[in-house]
């Protein structure tokens, strides 16, 4: 199966997670996007959704999916999203599409964080894929010094600012051994907004799209 193959059916397999009549929790990228058609061809639809990028947000609508703002809910059932990276305990990177912090605003809403990917993203280690960090302007030197005293290639991606208007370090070299304990420290830098490691908001389950099918890994409850 090609890889466009494989996530269209992890977006298919995610509607089994989704209650009709809900309002869900909808990420960003082209993962994404195969669910937010499966979505559309509900026989019984969601009652809206709150989504975490304009570009999801602007596919949801074309499909007449209503769009809420995070601040008008309080609790969502289930968050769905796609990895860049995603290992045995279920931790992610995130923030290849450059939606990481409204992402995790997301997430932190959800009962449930459901994860579809295909099998490529699948990892023993994190930090294969560049780590994506949203930064203020003014502190990315500060923060790209930090990163290559740590033994970090860090660069700031060229010609891309998040929806939040903030621009993105990709810190490539790290060996990424202990998710949470690495988020944490990041998270305290002054001038970083988000980190791309999704550990305290990691996945609960996971659609992996493989040659075989779907594969559904569930982790263990924080």
């Amino acid at each position: 199966m090609t890889q466009d193959e494989l996530k269209a059916l992890v977006g298919q397999a995610a509607i089994a997670y989704v209650q009709p009549g809900s309002i869900v929790g909808v990420g960003t990228g082209s993962t994404v996007n195969q669910f937010i058609e499966a979505l559309a061809r509900m026989p019984v639809r969601v009652a809206g959704a709150v989504s975490s990028s304009v570009q999801s947000t602007e596919r949801l609508k074309q499909h007449g999916i209503p769009v809420l703002e995070a601040g008008e809910v309080t609790s969502l059932g289930v968050y769905v999203d796609g990895a860049d990276e995603i290992d045995g305990a279920g931790c992610m990177i995130k923030g290849g599409g450059a939606a990481l912090t409204r992402e995790k605003i997301v997430a932190d809403l959800a009962g449930k964080f459901v994860c579809i990917a295909d099998e490529s993203k699948k990892v023993e280690v994190l930090g294969r894929f560049p780590l994506p960090v949203e930064v203020i302007q003014m502190a990315v030197p500060q923060v790209m010094r930090r990163f290559v005293a740590m033994g970090g290639q860090p660069a700031v991606r060229p010609g891309v600012l998040t929806d939040n208007g903030h621009p993105i370090v990709d810190v490539r070299g790290l060996s990424i051994t202990d998710p949470a304990a690495l988020e944490r420290e990041i998270n305290q830098w002054p001038g970083v907004v988000c980190v791309g490691i999704f550990a305290r908001h990691r996945a609960s389950v996971c659609l992996l799209g493989t040659s075989g099918g779907v594969q559904t890994l569930a982790y263990d409850a924080a």
